[in-house]
């Protein structure tokens, strides 16, 4: 094998010296600088990242809590509106109440009149049936010395003390 012929020992020392160190330099004048430049371009991508996603969060915050506010106030003015509203509804409600009871007072009081007014005339008819029938009756009995105006005023007599 020719690595371990010791008379090439040094040749192979030195072109290992050679690549190692031309290897070496050229590693660090232009591999790792390109490596280092991106690997810090992707650092500060992800910090700017980092950044944006504080910043939308913040803005994500402030939204939220604007919403909120807006929320309690539409509940609060919903509120306020459903308690006006029943309140107008029980004003209206009352005055319609108020008119129909006044309605409903007129048609009692004329429907009472109305009554009273068929009551007198029934009672009327009844006393003009009363007063033919006691007629007819003094008629079959023979009682001739009996008026209409003495039967109309014992009828009133009896009646009135009822």
């Amino acid at each position: 094998m020719p690595q371990l012929d010791a008379s090439t020992f040094a040749s192979q020392l030195f072109w290992l010296c050679i690549c190692f160190f031309s290897m070496l330099f050229i590693m660090s004048r232009f591999i790792v600088p390109k490596i280092a430049e991106t690997l810090e371009q992707r650092r500060r991508k992800i910090d700017g990242y980092l950044e944006k996603a504080e910043a939308l969060k913040i803005q994500a915050e402030d939204a939220l809590g604007k919403y909120q506010k807006a929320l309690s106030d539409a509940s609060k003015k919903a509120e306020d509106s459903f308690s006006e509203a029943a309140k107008e509804m029980n004003l209206l409600v009352s005055e319609r109440q108020k008119e129909l009871n006044e309605e409903l007072n007129k048609k009692i009081s004329q429907s009472e009149k109305q009554i009273l007014k068929m009551k007198e005339e029934a009672r009327q008819e009844v006393m003009l049936m009363v007063e033919n029938l006691a007629e007819a009756v003094l008629g079959k009995l023979e009682i001739k010395n009996i008026g209409k105006k003495e039967i109309k005023k014992s009828i009133k007599v009896y009646t009135e003390q009822d």
